[in-house]
């Protein structure tokens, strides 16, 4: 029998709840305005960590702050930080960025990014790697489609079906999100992060500690921004004919998709539907289909999205080689 959740009152008083959010320092960080000719201006709140000649662009999905990568940002750009640098940013509606009642599109939300990306510098051919989660991937899609889009080396996609159901009690929002995004194994098992003081009975409380903190912020995260996100994800949409301009606009070797095959929130069929469009394995689209995992790779399998990124990362930059 599964040990029972903390209850939010619980995670609160865990001598771990201050630190889940890790103190990485960045080599640098600011609040960009942006989209002042599209219905702005508005701030993006930006970090970036290390200074490696990789240039890692990590997108986050609906609802997330940026310092969800957290993990990622810790293994490339402070491990590794000699040869990885990571762009995250808060995308508008979450976090320490703006959120404007307006009409958000998962397009305008790309520009925002292509402006941040621009001001840091990373303006060179071929120089990004970007990945993107959940609706992280539709601004992805967008990064490419854009007019004046960056040199970007390949792009890592997980599309996403949005669930605007939003319980009332905080530990049902909690349970509600759990369920749709983690495997039941994964929030049973040990708390299997780094800690400070204590770790969590569970990986499943850890994440609502997370959600607790971050709900409990409404600077950082309120019902207006989670909205506005979510409707822009539901009304992303790509055609087959349009996928395939990205695939051969990016080239798809540089191209990886991943999907877990028990995704609650995007069914399974989704992940071909996205590999066939993009030019399938015949082309070189490459793919990381995980039996029996949930939304939620980057973290469930973190050595394993992590050695897929980096063996995306050699690739590009051997494909770089032979232009």
């Amino acid at each position: 029998m599964r040990n029972r959740p903390l209850s939010a009152a619980e995670i609160q008083n865990h001598p771990e709840f201050p630190y889940i959010t890790w103190d990485l320092k960045p080599k640098s960080k600011g609040k960009l305005s942006v989209a002042k000719n599209r219905g702005g201006p508005l701030d993006i709140a930006w970090e970036v960590h290390g200074e490696g000649e990789n240039k890692m662009v990590w997108i986050m999905g609906l609802g997330g702050l940026k310092a969800a990568w957290q993990r990622q940002t810790k293994d490339f750009s402070h491990t590794q930080g000699s040869k990885y640098s990571s762009l995250i940013v808060d995308n508008r509606g979450m976090g320490e960025s703006s959120k404007p009642m307006q009409r958000y599109s998962t397009s305008e939300m790309a520009k925002d990014l292509l402006e941040v990306i621009d001001h840091v510098g990373w303006t060179a051919e071929r120089q990004l790697n970007v990945v993107g989660i959940s609706m992280g991937g539709m601004i992805a899609q967008e990064l490419v489609s854009a007019p004046c889009e960056p040199k970007i080396g390949f792009v890592e996609n997980l599309r996403n079906r949005i669930n605007l159901f939003i319980p009332r009690s905080l530990d049902d929002q909690i349970a509600n999100v759990k369920h749709n995004i983690y495997t039941q194994a994964f929030l049973d098992a040990p708390d299997c992060l780094e800690y400070k003081v204590k770790p969590f009975p569970t990986n499943g409380d850890r994440f609502a500690a997370q959600e607790v903190a971050k709900r409990k912020t409404p600077q950082h995260f309120n019902r207006t921004g989670f909205m506005a996100q979510a409707i822009a994800a539901g009304w992303h949409h790509k055609t087959d004919a349009q996928l395939k301009e990205i695939g051969d606009k990016v080239g798809h070797e540089r191209i990886l998709v991943v999907h877990g095959t028990k995704d609650r929130m995007i069914t399974f069929p989704h992940a071909n539907m996205l590999l066939n469009g993009l030019g399938g394995e015949e082309s070189g689209v490459r793919k990381a289909f995980f039996e029996g995992q949930g939304h939620v790779v980057p973290i469930e399998l973190r050595q394993e999205f992590n050695k897929l990124i980096e063996e995306m990362v050699e690739k590009g930059k051997a494909l770089n080689g032979k232009a």
